[in-house]
């Protein structure tokens, strides 16, 4: 069968997995405030003033809710053995067949219990997809266009929550059960094209190396890069570099997961109750105008993430999320009255009330928080991990940094409306923590990795160098960004046996290396 060598097909058709996390955020987050979702499973009750379905109570809500970033925790650690084995591009195929599986559960749910047997399943099926998607689109990519390729993922997801939302917008008009269960069950279209149009695309180059499969991977690279010249020169000097990458890997035993941790070696689902606090309840809307916002502000990430660089994008990402949250904590501090009986709330995490001018800059601090974190943090969470690791340990290392980061979506899903309900606007001071967190983090510990061969970074975090830091390697505030010289190596306008000044060689690069970019 023929492959298609163009890369952004490539990386178009393979972030859809992307799209299945979006699809999923919005699927909920637009549901759980209508009056169907909330009679099919009213573990509270009806109200007894109004007579109206309350729904599932905090608790509860957040465990079906978790239920999705709990499976995805298991299906990103699950996603590095199954990609070092049968390759990137079958374990995402795999990701998409587990999908429709989910969704099927989900649509045809009858109780909370059913719900969530298939929420997790969908998120076993994201977990794969969000771990392998970013590790694919890395080892098949030119250096000056990684950023933006694999950003595409974060855009990707963007695109999955507006439609979803709309969707479901849509279908909030209807009155019977439909008006949930056809959102869920549309969620199967994306995942039979993510499927089938992953049968015409290559394999990665790299995963095919690591196999002793040198001829597909020099017609990978052939294909993909070389634009069907098997004599350019760029494919050449990349397939040395691979070749040296895996001539050292097989010097040393199978990777472990110890290894991987070896000193050498999401908010989005309850817009909905922020914005009914601040006086807009009912109206999805403006939980929809968020989403486009989101949409509209990842395009910069896409065309600039690999001008700007990694580091300064997370920096100035981190510091803003962390002025918007401070912002929302002191207007709900200073303004916000308790919410009581005669409010009629459905749940009690909706546990504060704001109204006026006050409500309005909440309201804005949460579309500039979103417009803050859409060219960020939200491109760059999936574009950095595959980046950091040599060959020999990215599957694994990509799934377990993944796996950390559903964790922790599995934990704020769960605790966030707990927490409205317990701490109430306390909620945003701890979120304001994460955030200055983030950005003391990144400045001291983040090198920079923007338009390095996936085959050089592997020299930042050496050790022996002068300047260097014991099990850190170069300080990551001395690392730069050298696009420049990227584009001229890919360009041929230099002699391809001169490297970027800041890129260290390959063939420079001892064995120890490999394991100590783990790090």
């Amino acid at each position: 069968m023929k492959k298609f060598g163009n890369i952004y097909v490539i990386a178009a058709t393979s972030v859809i997995g992307g799209a299945l996390f979006g699809f999923d955020i919005s699927s909920m987050s637009a549901i759980i405030a209508t009056t169907p979702y909330k009679c099919q499973y009213n573990a509270q009750g009806n109200d007894p003033v109004t007579g109206q379905c309350r729904g599932p109570d905090a608790s509860l809500q957040g465990g079906i809710t978790a239920a999705m970033p709990g499976g995805s925790w298991l299906g990103a650690l699950f996603s590095g053995w199954v990609s070092d084995r049968l390759g990137r591009k079958t374990a995402i195929q795999l990701g998409a067949g587990i999908w429709v599986i989910g969704c099927i559960i989900v649509a045809a749910s009858v109780n909370v219990p059913m719900l969530i047997v298939g929420r997790i399943i969908n998120g076993f099926s994201v977990g794969i997809c969000s771990a392998q998607v970013p590790v694919y689109i890395s080892e098949i990519s030119p250096p000056s266009k990684r950023g933006r390729l694999i950003g595409m993922q974060q855009w990707a997801i963007t695109w999955g929550i507006a439609i979803m939302f709309f969707i479901c917008y849509g279908c909030s008009f209807i009155k019977s059960q439909a008006a949930f269960r056809l959102p869920w069950a549309l969620q199967i279209i994306p995942a039979a094209l993510l499927y089938l149009g992953l049968c015409v695309l290559p394999e990665s180059p790299r995963w095919l190396a690591k196999k002793n499969r040198w001829e597909g991977t020099r017609e990978v690279l052939v294909l993909v890069h070389g634009k069907g010249n098997p004599n350019s020169p760029l494919v050449g000097k990349e397939l040395a570099e691979i070749r040296e990458v895996v001539r050292l890997d097989r010097q040393l035993t199978d990777v472990s997961w110890f290894e991987l941790i070896r000193p050498d070696s999401h908010a989005w689902y309850y817009i909905a109750y922020v914005f009914t606090m601040a006086g807009l309840g009912g109206d999805l809307l403006p939980s929809g105008i968020q989403f486009i916002i989101n949409v509209a502000m990842t395009v910069p990430a896409l065309i600039w993430q690999d001008r700007w660089g990694r580091r300064p994008t997370m920096l100035v990402g981190a510091l803003l999320m962390c002025l918007f949250m401070s912002l929302n904590a002191g207007l709900f501090a200073v303004y916000s009255r308790p919410a009581t009986a005669e409010d009629h709330f459905s749940t009690d995490a909706i546990s504060m009330v704001v109204r006026g001018p006050p409500a309005k800059a909440i309201i804005a601090s949460t579309y500039l928080f979103v417009a803050s974190y859409a060219p960020t943090w939200g491109p760059v969470s999936w574009t950095y991990p595959p980046e950091l690791y040599p060959l020999r340990v990215r599957g694994k290392a990509v799934a377990l940094a993944t796996s950390g980061n559903w964790a922790l979506n599995f934990a704020l899903a769960y605790f966030t409306p707990v927490a409205f309900a317990s701490i109430t606007w306390k909620t945003y001071v701890l979120f304001a923590v994460f955030c200055a967190s983030m950005f003391i983090h990144c400045f001291f510990l983040f090198p920079e990795t923007a338009n390095k061969p996936l085959e050089g970074v592997a020299g930042i975090f050496e050790d022996e160098s002068p300047g260097s830091i014991k099990y850190i390697g170069t300080p990551a505030w001395k690392t730069r960004n050298n696009r420049h010289a990227a584009l001229q190596l890919e360009r041929n306008i230099v002699d391809l046996e001169e490297k970027p000044a800041d890129t260290p060689s390959i063939h420079e690069s001892k064995s120890k290396s490999t394991l100590q970019a783990s790090a």
